[in-house]
């Protein structure tokens, strides 16, 4: 039996900014998409990065979180010319973003200033919102993409600036730890008395200690594992490795 093809699209967006007041996205446009393709949980490369000349200048405080200028957005494509090869790019996928509402948001905001009838995004792809996964997961806790980061010992040392493509990159990461959980497996049985003949059919081989090669560890092995337990303890709060202080060691 063949395994159906999960296609999903990691996306991020930059923007020249946001309204703090009224709809977020209303007089801003998108200047940076970039995504990352993942099917069947493997990353396969095949990534969309593209910048965007927007219709105004970009916020002072916009700038101060990415980093991109209007001088350096002066000479790329608009969004009417990439739009329809990022179409096609995301068409049938599920799209998994952090805070999906904003970025979803600003892509049908843009999408309708062509005057071309493109539907809603939701029409044609699967919107996941991995910001609600994660506060469904980590109630009451920072669920940014850093202290996600932190929680999942994801390195994200080279996000100085946001980045779309970047930040889609650490997310598929995130994404990928947030639902990794233990996969179930099933084996096909006959019946249940072909089950208890098995089992009376099964014999234990007994193996001599004394043929057991035993090879332990070096001290520099040994100051690493402590080190690790260390990190371990310290993003946790606690290693399971290691006993309680208060614990009565047998």
């Amino acid at each position: 039996m063949s395994t159906p093809i999960t296609r999903q699209i990691v996306l991020d967006t930059e923007t020249t900014g946001m309204n703090k007041l009224g709809v977020h996205y209303e007089g801003h446009n998108i200047i940076e998409i970039g995504a990352v393709e993942v099917i069947n949980r493997r990353l396969t490369g095949r990534n969309f990065h593209v910048y965007i000349k927007p219709e105004r200048l970009v916020d002072p405080e916009a700038f101060e979180v990415h980093g991109i200028s209007d001088e350096f957005l002066e000479d790329c494509p608009s969004f009417a010319d990439i739009a329809d090869e990022f179409l096609e790019y995301i068409r049938g996928a599920e799209l998994i973003i952090h805070n999906a509402s904003f970025d979803i948001g600003f892509m049908d905001y843009e999408f309708r200033k062509l005057n071309r009838d493109i539907p809603p995004t939701e029409t044609f792809c699967q919107i996941t919102d991995s910001l609600a996964m994660a506060r469904a997961l980590f109630p009451g806790k920072r669920n940014n993409l850093d202290a996600l980061c932190d929680r999942y010992l994801i390195d994200n040392s080279k996000r100085t600036l946001h980045g779309a493509l970047l930040d889609a990159e650490i997310l598929s990461d995130v994404y990928l730890a947030m639902t990794g959980g233990q996969t179930a497996l099933a084996f096909s049985m006959e019946g249940e008395s072909s089950n208890e003949q098995e089992q009376n059919d099964i014999q234990r081989i007994e193996r001599p200690v004394s043929g057991l090669r035993v090879i332990r560890a070096t001290v520099d092995e040994l100051a690493e594992h402590e080190s690790r337990l260390d990190l371990v303890e310290k993003k946790g709060g606690h290693c399971l490795w290691r006993p309680a202080p208060n614990d009565e060691t047998v």
